[in-house]
């Protein structure tokens, strides 16, 4: 035993007064100064209850979540895909009956005009207030086409991403396919504080949401939802849009710079380079069309495109290399346009937080989101418009069916397609974004208009 050792086994240790010696542990604890015993250790925890499914709500595919599966071999098969196509089939018999009832909106349009101008008249009232009440009436239908088409749109988009990436979308708010989801949203969006950063511009700051949104209105004036159906008929209707359109952008840098956010300057920098390149293509894509139309207003672009080639619709979009060319090209610049992926760049949440809209919260943020639909949809009946014959009806035997009905479902075609390719590709690089501008879509564009000009030449 070594010396140290033996030391401390021949000098007993002091005990402490506040310790209890072993074999005290069962005394009561009543001296003062001592500490009660150990408590003893808990009861393991219960454990958690076993989840149960929600059987009517959140279902996916039957009681599986993996997809695609056996099910899907026939899907006819399955009860609820029998449902949801019977379903859907009602809604666009209805759609169509609807239309077919109440025929073109253009000549209760001209009744409503006389209607107005008949009070007035009766009144003693001066002349220019039919026209007066007449113009009101079109700038409240086209603000409220965009504002709706908001609710819409996001709507439309969470359930066709669902499908498309196989999760499920909101199904609780409203009871059928969480129609009310968005409208809670608003309600919530309502709600929220709004919030101006300290270093932020402030008058700058407030005012971009607005320089973003008011361009978009405006510019839905020439747009024509069927036959005779537009609130203005421009001759220089292309030009009118493509103007006020082009606005925007001013308001994206403006949130960009004013917000005292690096994040936001780099998104409203990105966004000032994207936007102004891409303006060139998508203008020169629909120069062809011009070029077969001779003529900017957007009527006269529509009738230009009727009757039929043995069976087949004289759009512009099935002009041999032309027209195909002209929509990709104009398609493609117009998802750029609207900052959406894969060209979503000034917004690159994993790269600059939200970029230009970082800053902004409740109605100001939802108001950046409300000018994107309305520019998607503008861009959808524009595509309509120019390559797919307008309100013009694909069947060369259908004589019942009124032409803003064929609008309406061309154009939501387009936006479909629209958010169709937001949940299919991968966000592009900025430099793989210029590139592909520069070296790919504006040559293209103006080999295209030279394409144009020899078709009439030797037509």
């Amino acid at each position: 035993m070594s010396e140290p050792a033996k030391e401390k086994e021949a000098v007993p240790a002091a005990t402490p007064a506040n310790v209890v010696p072993a074999g005290a542990a069962a005394a009561p604890a009543a001296a003062a100064g001592t500490v009660a015993p150990k408590p003893a250790p808990k009861a393991a925890a219960k454990p958690l209850p076993t989840p149960v499914f929600n059987e009517r709500h959140g279902k996916l595919i039957l009681n599986s979540r993996y997809w695609p599966t056996e099910l899907w071999k026939s899907p006819w098969s399955l009860p609820s895909y029998r449902k949801g196509a019977l379903v859907l089939f009602g809604l666009i018999a209805g759609i169509l009956l609807t239309g077919a009832a109440v025929g073109e909106l253009s000549r209760w349009a001209d009744k409503l005009y006389a209607l107005i101008a008949a009070f007035v008249a009766a009144r003693h009232w001066p002349a220019v207030t039919t026209d007066a009440v007449w113009d009101l009436i079109k700038i409240l239908i086209v603000l409220h086409v965009v504002l709706i088409n908001g609710l819409w749109a996001i709507w439309w988009e969470r359930k066709i991403s669902a499908h498309i990436q196989s999760r499920v979308g909101p199904t609780y708010a409203g009871g059928w396919h969480g129609w009310a989801q968005t409208l809670l949203d608003g309600v919530k969006l309502l709600l929220k504080e709004d919030i101006t950063p300290t270093a932020a511009d402030k008058w700058v700051h407030a005012l971009a949401p607005a320089i973003v949104v008011a361009p978009v209105i405006i510019a839905f004036a020439p747009v024509t939802f069927g036959k005779q159906l537009a609130a203005a008929n421009l001759d220089m209707g292309v030009l009118y849009i493509f103007a006020f359109a082009g606005i925007s952008v001013i308001g994206v840098i403006m949130a960009g710079w004013a917000s005292g956010n690096k994040y936001s300057l780099l998104g409203g920098l990105r966004a000032s380079a994207q936007l102004v390149s891409y303006e060139l293509p998508r203008g020169f894509s629909i120069v062809p069309v011009l070029m077969f139309a001779g003529s900017l207003n957007l009527s006269t672009i529509a009738d230009a495109q009727a009757g039929y080639w043995h069976g087949l619709p004289r759009w512009f979009i099935f002009y041999p290399v032309i027209g195909p060319l002209a929509f990709v090209i104009f398609l493609i610049a117009s998802v750029a346009e609207t900052n959406r992926t894969p060209f979503d760049i000034p917004e690159a949440e994993s790269e600059l937080v939200s970029g230009f809209h970082t800053e902004y919260s409740g109605m100001k943020w939802s108001i950046f989101f409300l000018a994107e639909y309305g520019y998607v949809l503008l861009a959808s009946f524009l595509l309509a418009t120019f390559f797919l014959g307008g309100g013009a009806s694909p069947f060369a035997f259908d004589h019942v069916i009124p032409s803003w009905i064929w609008m309406l479902g061309k154009a939501m075609l387009m936006m479909f397609t629209f958010l169709w390719i937001r949940w299919t590709f991968p966000r592009l690089r900025a430099d793989q974004l210029m590139d592909f501008n520069w070296k790919f879509l504006l040559p293209w564009s103006f080999a295209n208009i030279a394409f144009a000009g020899l078709f009439l030449l030797f037509r």
